[in-house]
């Protein structure tokens, strides 16, 4: 009768309903049956015993970069293997849709920190489609491991439109170029975009040589600009992703703004993002209080994307993306001689405009620039190991961005240290992650391959609510925390996904939750498939015992399966699909 039980499992079905133990069958890739009492085991192709385990709906990620890997290594396991079984791509302004291999690769691999020299090749093999109908048609025969739903990026169609030099200068769209940019988001909507995304911080800057370290193109654009694609957003009810200024930050209110339902149809909004930052430990006072104004005074539908886990970031010598926040700091790193960057950071006036520059708190950003924050992981010298840069200054008697600048200059990028930028306080995370306007599903996966590691996001923030709950101060239910997860991120992007009820779509977990330990914040190296290059990620492999996809068992810690994945998972069809925004009016091409 069915093609697989999972029986005995504790079962949450994305809402908030009370968890409840139950046997789940499923059906030709559906949800056939959930019963409370045990069901026919007989001429059943196979049966998990989820005794002990909880079984909830795939993980939902909302917010990663994975648009060069998607295409090269379609099965994207380092999240699978974390129970994520939907992924967004096209954030931050950037996706593939319809620019030229070489402009996507530009706008992609600098800011998301993937070697050009791997991803630009793979887009020149791949990229064979120019528009938003042959973008979706490729996916559509893709064979993509989980689900996939896709933002059009504002500096895709501004290349796309304007040409990359026109792109990212101060001149304003002609009329026919704005027209067509008007266009190419109809027709993306059409093709099943859930929306377009947008940024406007010009701390992430341009690949390439024709305009290597130009901020991206989204960033030279006015609200003129922006209002005229908004309005095509509120009249088919897609969704805006987008970022205000990381720095001056005020721009956000006019997002607020524009979001707001006072007499209109409000606009969706889901925008980066709400952090507990080192650097300002109020702001995520500023981000709930904004959430509550755009939703309950302004009417909107805005929602701040969150990461649940402690931003530490992961560094490599002088390869430091905060830099750009600052001025000279910024000079490092439009420099691509690598003899030159060094023989600068060894000039004595340029260290103290360095130091001068670092201390200034009026354009601190993302990172908090105290070195004492900065721990070194991996070094030669082995006695440093531990240490942070102040206590190394310290010892020899120097500042501590000498020490630092001093210990890059001998031992390059064999110099690796970490910093925590944000989400120390687990008493803050809590409020965050609780929050009615905060949408949890922030994992840039596929970015910053040497200095992030979240791809097991949806395990860390689970670990709030447990660690809460042994404390003796519990924030929020179970079930409340796998509906974040998973059946609000479904509902409000208006997905088939997100729950596991019956007649649903069997993209479903089996966790156990005594595997969701502090092993959740390990760092490990793991080979990048498709790019020949390993990536640091976090392993906990005790928490999740088998994702399926689409009906189908992909993942299983234990079993024969190659890798523990099933053996065709990436190069088959039939397990994940192009998912669309059902809520996109006009839409045109359905999920296939």
């Amino acid at each position: 009768m069915y093609d697989i039980i999972i029986k005995n499992g504790t079962y949450f079905d994305g809402s908030k309903a009370k968890e409840k133990l139950a046997h789940v069958a499923i059906k030709d890739g559906k949800i056939a049956k959930v019963s409370e009492q045990p069901l026919d085991e007989s001429a059943v192709g196979k049966v998990i015993d989820a005794a002990g385990k909880w079984v909830t709906p795939g993980f939902l990620e909302i917010h990663s970069h994975y648009d060069a890997e998607v295409v090269a290594a379609p099965a994207l396991k380092e999240s699978v293997r974390h129970g994520v079984t939907s992924i967004a791509i096209g954030s931050c302004s950037i996706s593939m849709v319809n620019s030229a291999a070489e402009d996507c690769s530009d706008l992609f691999t600098r800011v998301e920190a993937v070697p050009r020299e791997a991803v630009l090749p793979i887009l020149f093999e791949k990229k064979q489609w120019t528009d938003a109908k042959g973008y979706r048609e490729f996916y559509d025969q893709h064979p993509l491991g989980p689900n996939v739903l896709s933002f059009i990026g504002h500096s895709d169609m501004r290349v796309a439109a304007m040409g990359i030099d026109r792109a990212t200068s101060d001149v304003k769209p002609t009329e026919e170029e704005m027209q067509a940019m008007e266009r190419m988001l109809e027709e993306a909507l059409d093709a099943g975009c859930v929306g377009m995304s947008m940024m406007t911080t010009k701390l992430d800057k341009m690949d390439g040589d024709r305009a290597w370290s130009q901020p991206l193109p989204s960033t030279f654009s006015t609200w003129w600009e922006f209002k005229r694609l908004f309005k095509i957003l509120r009249r088919r009810g897609a969704i805006l992703q987008g970022a205000p200024d990381a720095v001056k930050k005020v721009n956000v209110f006019g997002f607020l703004w524009q979001a707001h339902g006072l007499f209109r149809k409000p606009m969706k909004v889901t925008m980066l993002t709400a952090l507990d930052l080192k650097s300002n430990p109020f702001l995520h006072l500023i981000t709930r209080a904004s959430g509550w104004l755009a939703n309950k005074v302004l009417r909107g539908n805005y929602r701040w994307q969150t990461l649940p886990a402690p931003f530490t970031v992961h560094l490599e010598g002088l390869n430091v993306n905060a830099f750009e926040e600052f001025e000279t700091g910024a000079l490092l790193r439009d420099m691509k001689d690598e003899s030159e960057l060094y023989k600068k950071i060894n000039e004595p006036e340029f260290r103290k405009e360095f130091k001068k520059h670092i201390s200034e708190i009026f354009t601190v950003g993302l990172w908090h620039r105290d070195f004492s924050d900065g721990w070194i992981t991996h070094c030669p010298e082995e006695s440093l190991v531990g240490k942070n840069f102040k206590e190394i200054a310290d010892t020899y008697g120097v500042e501590p961005v000498d020490a630092y600048f001093d210990l890059a200059t001998k031992y390059k990028e064999q110099l690796r240290w970490k910093t925590n930028y944000s989400n120390a306080r687990p008493h803050i995370m809590q409020k965050l992650i609780k929050s009615p306007s905060t949408q949890i599903g922030f994992g840039d996966s596929g970015a910053h391959i040497r200095s992030l590691a979240m791809y097991n996001f949806p395990l860390r923030m689970l670990k709030y609510v447990f660690d809460a709950e042994k404390a003796g101060s519990p924030f929020m239910t179970n079930a409340e925390a796998v509906h974040k997860l998973t059946g609000d991120l479904g509902s409000w992007f208006g997905l088939s996904a997100g729950y596991i009820r019956e007649g649903d779509r069997a993209d479903v977990v089996i966790l156990n939750p005594e595997g969701v330990n502090d092993d959740v914040d390990q760092i490990h190296e793991a080979p990048m498939e498709g790019f020949g290059m390993d990536r640091l990620v976090k392993r906990n492999d005790d928490a999740i015992e088998a994702t399926l996809v689409n009906g189908k068992l992909v993942y299983q810690k234990e079993g024969a399966t190659v890798d523990n994945f099933a053996e065709d998972f990436g190069s088959s069809t039939g397990y994940g699909r192009f998912l669309v925004n059902s809520e996109v009016s006009g839409l045109k091409l359905a999920e296939a």
